[in-house]
C-alpha cells in the first residue's frame, strides 16, 4: 500500500507572518479560500501567532470574524489550526484558568480543529490546562516541543567559569531531552507532537534522528515544523519524511522559503519521487499559488525578501534534467546520511526556484531571524549599531543566566533585549545588568515557569531580589476593565465574550479596535437614527408652514401637531 503523509499548510498564518508582516487582509484571504476548499490539505494554520493582534492593529479587522469566515468557506475539508502559548496565550504573564478556558472554547466553537500548544520554556506544567480545555471542547491538542540548541561558549569562557567553581554546562538540549519532553506531553494528554523548529536551526541529520526516535517511543502522530532561514529547511523536511514523520508543515511557493517554511511544491516533488501520497489536489494548489502571486505584489511594501519565486505549475511544468537530477541526488544523500552534501544540493534546488539564500548571520549566531533583526533595530534606534557583535557575544551568557530558555517568542525577545541592555551597560562603563527589563526580572524570578536549567540563586537575588523561585500567582491577575461608552447610550466597549477575550489578551490594541467598532456600528446607527428623526421633523415643519392660518389653527386644535420643533415656535 502506498505510503501517505499529511500536509499542514501554513500559508495564511505562518507564511504571511514570516514574509509579509501579517498584513493579509480579509479580502485577500477570501480570494484563495475557494481553491483551498478544493485542495484538501490535512490542516490549514490560519489563526493565532501574530494574526489576532496584527489584523486589529493594522487592518481594523475582527480576528474572530476572520476565523469564522475561513471555517464557513473550508467546512470540514481541512482542519483549521491555531497557535497558542499555553498558559501565556499571547502575552508574557500566565493567565488564570477561566481566561484560558474561554479562549480555547471560543476558538474551537469558531472553527479551530487543532490547537498547537507550546511553551517558551518547554515547561509541561504551562500547557496542561490548555490541553485539558482543548480536549474538553472537542479539539485536538497538538503539543509542540520547542527545538533549540545549546549556547556556544568559548574555551576562555569555560576555563574562566571552571576556576570560579561554576563550570559551564556542555549538553542540555540532547535527543534524550526532547524525547523526555515529548513523553511528558503525551502523558499529559497530547493528541500529537510537533517538533517546532521556529528558528530553522535543526540540520537534516538531527531532524531525521529525532523523528525516528519519537516514532519509536511514542504512540501518537509526529509533525515536523521548520523554517528555511539558515538554509536547512528543505533538507530537514526531506529527512523527517524519510524517517517516518506523519505530518509536515509547508507553505505554498509564493509564500514559502527564506524566513518561512519550505514550499509545498518542492516537498510534493520529493514525495512523487519517493512514491508517497499527500492527497492534495495539485490543480487547486496551482490556482492558490497564482492568486498568491498577485497578493504578494499587493503586499510588496511588507515583503522581507524582495524576491519573486519561479513561476511553476506543478501539474504540467517539467524540471530541466539537471534540476530533476538534483532531487534524485538529494534522496540518495538522505539515504546515506551525507548531511553536508544533502544541505548543499537542497539549497541548489531552492536557488533554482528563486527562493532567498541562507541567512548566514542567523546561521552563525544560531538565533531566530526575528530576534536578530529586533536586536539590530534596538541598537540602530540608539545609533549604537557598532555594539551588535558584542551583543551577539553576550547572548550565551545572558541565556545561561536566565536558565537556558529556548529561543522562541517571547523568551527570544526577552534574552535578546537583555543582551542589548548588557552591551549598552558595558559601553557606558556600568556593570552588566544595571539596565534590565521587567520581563527579564520575571523570567529570572520564575514568574513564567521552570527553566530548562536552574537559575543561580545569587543571580536571582541580584536581578529579582529573591533567592528562591517565585511562581506567578494567577490569583493576582486583574481583569481588564470594560467601560460603558456614554455616547453609545450605555453600550459597553466589549459586547460579548469574544470581544471581552480580545480586550483581556490584547488590552491596548483591542481597546482601540473595539472603540472604532463601537463608533462604526452603534454610534453610526445612533447618528443615522438621529438624522432620520430630524429629517422627519423638518418634513413635518415644512408641511405645517405650507398650510393657511385657518388650517394651522384647526390642526393645532385637533392635536395633530405636538412635535419637538413646535417647542421652538414663538407664541
Amino acid at each position: 500500500m502506498k505510503r501517505r503523509i499529511l500536509i499542514r499548510d501554513l500559508t495564511l498564518r505562518d507564511g504571511q507572518q514570516s514574509l509579509f508582516a501579517t498584513r493579509m487582509s480579509q479580502d485577500q484571504v477570501n480570494r484563495v479560500l475557494p481553491y483551498y476548499q478544493k485542495a484538501g490539505f490535512y490542516a490549514m494554520e490560519v489563526w493565532g501567532g501574530a494574526v489576532p493582534d496584527s489584523i486589529m492593529r493594522f487592518l481594523n479587522e475582527d480576528p474572530w470574524e476572520r476565523l469564522e469566515t475561513i471555517k464557513a468557506a473550508i467546512g470540514d475539508v481541512s482542519k483549521l489550526t491555531a497557535l497558542s502559548r499555553g498558559r501565556n496565550l499571547f502575552g508574557y504573564n500566565p493567565y488564570p484558568d477561566d481566561v484560558i478556558e474561554g479562549f480555547n472554547r471560543n476558538a474551537i466553537k469558531s472553527g479551530i480543529g487543532i490547537m498547537r500548544i507550546f511553551d517558551a520554556l518547554n515547561d509541561v506544567n504551562n500547557v496542561k490546562s490548555t490541553i485539558r480545555f482543548v480536549k474538553e471542547n472537542g479539539g485536538i491538542a497538538d503539543c509542540a516541543i520547542c527545538y533549540t540548541v545549546d549556547p556556544k561558549f568559548s574555551t576562555k569562557d569555560r576555563i574562566k567559569a571552571f576556576f570560579k567553581g561554576k563550570p559551564l554546562p556542555r549538553k542540555i538540549f540532547t535527543e534524550n531531552y526532547f524525547l523526555e519532553l515529548a513523553k511528558n506531553l503525551e502523558a499529559a494528554g497530547a493528541d500529537m507532537i510537533t517538533i517546532k523548529d521556529m528558528a530553522g536551526l535543526i540540520p537534516p541529520g538531527k531532524s531525521g534522528k529525532l523523528v525516528s526516535l519519537l516514532k519509536q517511543e511514542l504512540s501518537i502522530p509526529i509533525d515536523f515544523h521548520t523554517h528555511c532561514t539558515p538554509g536547512y529547511g528543505t533538507a530537514s523536511v526531506l529527512m523527517a519524511i524519510m524517517n517516518g514523520c506523519d505530518i509536515v508543515d509547508t507553505s505554498i511557493l509564493n509564500f514559502g522559503g527564506g524566513p518561512a517554511a519550505p514550499p509545498f511544491e518542492i516537498i510534493q516533488l520529493f514525495c512523487d519521487k519517493l512514491d508517497i501520497s499527500t492527497g492534495v489536489d495539485l490543480d487547486a494548489v496551482v490556482s492558490i499559488n497564482h492568486e498568491l502571486k498577485t497578493i504578494r505584489e499587493e503586499l510588496k511594501a511588507y515583503d522581507t525578501t524582495g524576491l519573486k519565486p519561479l513561476d511553476f505549475d506543478i501539474t504540467k511544468d517539467k524540471l530541466p534534467e539537471e534540476i530533476d537530477s538534483l532531487f534524485d541526488n538529494a534522496i540518495e544523500y538522505a539515504k546515506t546520511n551525507q548531511e553536508n552534501e544533502l544541505i548543499d544540493i537542497c539549497q541548489k534546488i531552492e536557488h533554482y526556484f528563486n527562493l532567498p539564500e541562507p541567512d548566514l548571520k542567523v546561521k552563525n549566531a544560531e538565533i531566530p531571524g526575528g530576534m536578530y533583526t529586533n536586536m539590530l533595530a534596538q541598537l540602530k534606534q540608539l545609533k549604537l549599531e557598532h555594539l551588535l557583535p558584542r551583543t551577539l557575544e553576550l547572548i550565551p551568557s545572558v541565556r545561561l543566566a536566565a536558565g537556558l530558555t529556548p529561543l522562541v517568542t517571547p523568551t527570544s525577545q526577552i534574552v535578546g533585549a537583555q543582551a542589548v541592555n548588557c552591551a549598552i551597560d558595558e559601553n557606558k562603563g556600568a556593570p552588566k545588568y544595571t539596565t534590565k527589563s521587567i520581563q527579564f526580572v520575571n523570567l529570572v524570578k520564575g514568574s513564567y515557569g521552570k527553566t530548562p536549567f536552574p537559575v543561580d540563586p545569587e543571580f536571582r537575588l541580584q536581578i529579582a531580589g529573591v533567592r528562591e523561585e517565585v511562581p506567578y500567582d494567577t490569583h493576582a491577575h486583574k481583569k481588564q476593565s470594560n467601560p460603558f461608552i456614554d455616547e453609545a447610550r450605555g453600550i459597553k466597549l466589549a459586547n460579548n465574550e469574544k470581544e471581552e477575550l480580545l480586550l483581556e489578551l490584547f488590552p491596548n490594541v483591542a481597546n482601540d479596535f473595539l472603540l472604532k467598532h463601537v463608533e462604526e456600528t452603534f454610534l453610526k446607527e445612533i447618528r443615522m437614527m438621529e438624522e432620520e428623526k430630524q429629517k422627519k421633523l423638518q418634513q413635518e415643519k415644512d408641511a405645517y408652514e405650507g398650510l393657511s392660518p385657518e388650517e394651522k389653527q384647526q390642526r393645532l386644535l385637533e392635536g395633530l401637531y405636538n412635535f419637538q420643533w413646535m417647542s421652538n415656535q414663538e407664541d
